[in-house]
């Protein structure tokens, strides 16, 4: 089970919003990437939450720069809309592309991307949010609904060949007060490629609650940037607990 620190950056800064909005800044991506690493984070995920609402690339330099002193593997996301982004992004340093929107406007972007560089290097962000009985994709960070329902766009994107979906929930993301659990679980039966949860940690119980689901890792914001834990904290509670964890 991977520990990912997760870097929402609206650059040149990380951010943390509170359900997809609020955004208080954090510290420099490559100052928190590089900690986050030497501290032993398993992947460095780094969302540009502002791309793909302002219409605009990803800022190519700044990626780069975060990814030269981090030698663990290291997702991109934010405005990826074309196979030539990612070559760009992969020759940049990263080592995968995390695509919502305009996977969701275009969902051949998937196939074009796997096509080229394999499903190991395409990610599927889902924005969720609960209405009612269902729960709705959304894209642009959280701001826009896509009438797509979460389960039935995660089984498409598999087929698609997208070897990873990571999952943020909209109303706990930022709240610290506990994962989705219900909708967690049933992605994570729902789909055969491997399922990163995030949005919620709280706690190290927290923490272990979503472990007991079985996620193939668990991205972590607010608790590292806060300085609430560490992640030689979070692996050490897992461990202790029963799970398998790198250290």
């Amino acid at each position: 089970m991977r520990i990912i620190a997760r870097l929402d950056v609206k650059p040149p800064n990380v951010v943390k919003p509170i359900h997809f909005d609020g955004l208080k800044k954090v510290g420099k991506p490559q100052d928190l990437a590089k900690k986050y690493y030497e501290d032993g984070a398993d992947e460095i995920v780094y969302i540009d939450i502002v791309s793909s609402l302002y219409r605009r690339d990803i800022l190519f330099d700044l990626a780069k720069d975060v990814s030269k002193d981090i030698f663990t593997p290291f997702a991109v996301g934010g405005g990826v809309r074309t196979i030539e982004h990612t070559q760009k992004l992969i020759h940049n340093g990263a080592d995968k592309v995390i695509l919502n929107t305009n996977a969701i406007i275009d969902p051949s972007i998937i196939k074009g991307i796997v096509s080229v560089f394999g499903s190991q290097a395409v990610t599927i962000h889902i924005q969720a949010k609960k209405w009612d009985s269902w729960y709705e994709c959304y894209t642009d960070c959280g701001r826009n609904r896509s009438d797509k329902h979460v389960i039935e766009w995660a089984k498409e994107v598999e087929d698609f060949g997208a070897g990873e979906i990571i999952l943020s929930v909209i109303d706990n993301d930022g709240r610290q007060r506990g994962f989705d659990l219900e909708l967690s679980n049933k992605l994570i039966e729902s789909v055969n490629i491997p399922v990163v949860i995030g949005s919620g940690a709280g706690s190290l119980d927290d923490i272990l609650e979503v472990a007991k689901l079985n996620p193939s890792g668990i991205a972590i914001a607010s608790l590292l940037h806060y300085n609430v834990l560490t992640i030689e904290e979070i692996k050490q509670h897992l461990i202790n607990n029963g799970f398998h964890v790198h250290i």
